[in-house]
């Protein structure tokens, strides 16, 4: 299952705390279609029916199917640059 680390969460609980229903909101990753290896990342106020749910530190990633295969044993990390723009990358996950 995708891990976030202590960075991603605050990320995500940083961009979901002025969403309409915080409590439920999250960041969904989706894919491009069956199979696809082309993954999005949205805001979202609540996971879908068949979605994955991760959970750490009070943040939420909603994973649709293909993404929740495709991220199964990766680790999801954020930063921000000087400007304050967050950006989250995919890395393997440490033992």
């Amino acid at each position: 299952m995708l891990t976030l680390t202590a960075n991603a969460a605050q990320a995500i609980r940083d961009l979901t705390a002025s969403a309409p229903e915080p409590a439920q909101s999250g960041i969904r990753i989706s894919s491009q279609g069956e199979g696809s290896s082309s993954l999005t990342l949205s805001l979202a106020t609540a996971p879908e029916p068949a979605d994955a749910v991760v959970e750490t530190e009070g943040a939420r990633v909603y994973l649709d199917p293909v993404a929740a295969t495709v991220l199964d044993d990766k680790a999801l990390d954020a930063g921000a640059d000087d400007k304050g723009s967050v950006s989250f990358v995919v890395t393997e996950q440490t033992a």
